[in-house]
Order: structure tokens, then sequence, then C-alpha cells
């Protein structure tokens, strides 16, 4: 596999507007939550240019992050492929209609927990796994379509019981379908979506490419995890189609952020669709076309549990329906401009999200939080 390892990222989940000042030293920042819902473990991204014009002297190595009561605030700096910061990512709660004020400050910083890794898994048939504090997922590479009774297209969802980063313990032990107490892989994909993939869908046929050839790491945490995959062309109603998907992953999230970008011959917009899988066994479904949330919680898995998985996108003019084998939502694309919408998962026994009442909530309050960023103004 073409391997490209560049570690920046490409997005901000919760985009805010900036202002700073700077006295002896340092930029002031205040984050605020204007919306009702409380935002815990908010990742929120910062423009580095903006604490620079305000903090021109600051040492991109020897710096860090203080809140009100002089406590050091977990952050990130991230690089969107550039060979500077863009952005300064910042983890932490704001309470509903409060603000939380920060100080950028010469000194070392403590050493980030942790809460996103992902890597290319060349020992296990190219797999490309990801994980973060919550929850953990897989794609398929070139070397599964070797062995067609493994053949799998769509995202894989991994149970995840632990805050801590396990994707390297479960590939060393060889045993990813067994619980050895921190979760476990008995999430079924097949030659379907998935857990929220995405495909072109033209006269109710979905178009699956291959699985992806090259992969990019963009961005390797610790409070984000960026990565790039990229397939060949393949043919979608005669027409030859390339796609690149552009995946990130939050701490503290269940969802990830996907920029699925398609190149083609024409003008004319593309068709396609993001699913998830359905069981044979009944299941609890939301499917709300005017919020664009699609929201599955599966039936029991014996001793295994309970997954529910979730997508969002955000086009008005989208339908969903649901088919023999998958829940759908119908949307379309053009030439070089990304779909973009979220997906993802929770475990029942992870002991956090524990019903499909739940689960449905979390994915409601998600979009309104998209829909009402914090922001960040002048103190």
């Amino acid at each position: 596999m073409k391997k490209i390892i560049l570690f920046i990222c490409a997005f901000s989940a919760l985009p805010v507007v900036l202002s700073a000042q700077t006295k002896n030293g340092k930029a002031t920042i205040t984050i605020q939550n204007t919306s009702k819902l409380k935002r815990t473990g908010a990742v929120t991204a910062v423009e580095w240019k903006s604490i620079l014009s305000k903090f021109p002297g600051i040492d991109t190595g020897n710096f860090k992050v203080l809140n009100a009561a002089q406590k050091e605030v977990p952050f990130q700096l991230e690089y969107k492929g550039e060979t500077s910061p863009q952005q300064l990512l910042v983890q932490l709660d704001v309470q509903p209609n409060a603000s939380v004020k920060l100080s950028v400050v010469p000194g070392k910083a403590a050493k980030a927990v942790q809460k996103t890794f992902g890597r290319y898994v060349p020992e296990r048939k190219d797999d490309f796994a990801w994980e973060n504090d919550k929850v953990a997922f897989r794609m398929y590479g070139k070397a599964l379509e070797a062995t067609p009774k493994e053949m799998a297209y769509g995202v894989d969802i991994w149970g995840k019981r632990t805050t801590r980063m396990i994707l390297n313990e479960r590939y060393k032990k060889g045993e990813y379908h067994v619980d050895h107490g921190d979760g476990n892989d008995y999430y079924h994909v097949g030659l379907t979506l998935g857990g929220g993939d995405i495909a072109p869908y033209i006269k109710d046929k979905i178009y699956y490419p291959k699985n992806y050839r090259n992969w990019k790491i963009v961005d390797q945490g610790p409070l984000r995890f960026t990565f790039q995959l990229i397939y060949d062309n393949w043919d979608v109603e005669g027409r030859s189609v390339k796609v690149t998907k552009t995946i990130s992953l939050d701490a503290g999230s269940h969802l990830n952020r996907v920029e699925a970008s398609y190149q083609y011959d024409g003008t004319e917009d593309l068709p396609v669709v993001v699913g998830i899988i359905k069981r044979a066994e009944p299941g609890k479904l939301l499917l709300d076309e005017q919020q664009g949330i699609m929201g599955y919680w599966e039936p029991q898995h014996g001793a295994d549990g309970i997954t529910g998985v979730g997508t969002i996108v955000a086009d008005p003019k989208l339908k969903m329906k649901v088919s023999n084998e998958q829940l759908l939502t119908q949307t379309s694309t053009k030439n070089g401009t990304a779909v973009v919408y979220y997906n993802g998962a929770a475990w029942n026994k992870a002991q956090e999200i524990t019903s499909a009442s739940a689960w449905f909530d979390y994915l409601n309050n998600f979009k309104q939080a998209l829909e009402q960023p914090l922001k960040v103004t002048v103190q």
C-alpha cells in the first residue's frame, strides 16, 4: 500500500469565531455557549493566525493553555497540510448559556492524554483502523479482496468499553472478535455500506468501489485524528468515478466527520447514498428527513449486546428509505465538491448510551450542536 504521513487536520467539527487580546506575552480567549445544550468535552477549534496576531512571539513548542482556575486545558495544534499551525484545538466543558475564559501563556505544557489514534494495519489484510476514547472503527483495504469469503465494503464498528487506546493491543492478540474486558468486534458489514459509508446510487442500485488503495494520515491526535482513504476509479453507470474520503474523529465524540469528494467527467449531479446495514431481526429506527438524522438501534446480538448506529447529512432535499438490506439517506454531489456528513456508533455494554431513546437523543443533540457552534469573543 502507498503510505503518506502528514500530521495535519482537515476541519473543525465545532467552528468558532475568534477574538483575543494579548497582555504581557499571552493571548486571552473566551469560548461562549449560547445554546441550551451542555457541551461536555467539546473539542473546539481556534484560528491560529488570530492568536498569533495578539501573541506574535509565541513559541509553538513552549506554551500552555490555562483556564480561569489556572489549570491546564488539553490542546492540540493542527496543520491542515501546511508547515505551520493553522488551528489550536482545545477540549473543555461549557455549560448552557455560559462562557469559559482561557489564557495562552508561555511555559512547558503537560503531555496531553492520547484520546484519538489510528493507523494502517498491513498485518491484517490492509485494514485501516481508528479510535477515540469512546468508539473504534475500521475500513477494508485491497488485500481483503483476495479472500472472497471475508470480502466487505463499508464501515466496520468495534465495540469498546474503555477510554484507553486499544487497537494495537487487539491486533497484536489477533483476537478482536473476543471480548477481553475492553470490547470486541462483532459487527457484521458484508457487501453493504456497514456503519455509515457512502457510494453512488443510480436507478436503485448502489455502485460500490473496490476497497481503498492508498491512505494518508492527516493528523495523529491527541484530540483529533484525521486521515484520507483514496480509491481507484470504477465504473458507475458507464462513467468513470474516483473518490477520496477524509475522515476525522474527535476525542469524546461518537461520530466521525466525513468528506467524500468525487471526481468524474461532466457537470451533472452524481446521486449518492449514505447507508446503515439492517439486521434480519427487528430493531428501532429513526428516520428524520427534515433534520437529516438516520438512527438505528440494532436488535440484541446475544451476549455481545447492542450497537446503535447513526448518520447525519445536512441537505434539505435528501430522501430516506429502508431497503431489505439497508437504511439509506439519498443525496447528491457535484464533480469535485465534497459531501460532508457524520457517521458513528454507540455500544450499550460501554454503559454510557444504553437505549434507543438515549442514542436518538444523542444524535439530535449532536445535530443541534453543529447548528449552534461555540463562539469566541473579546474579553
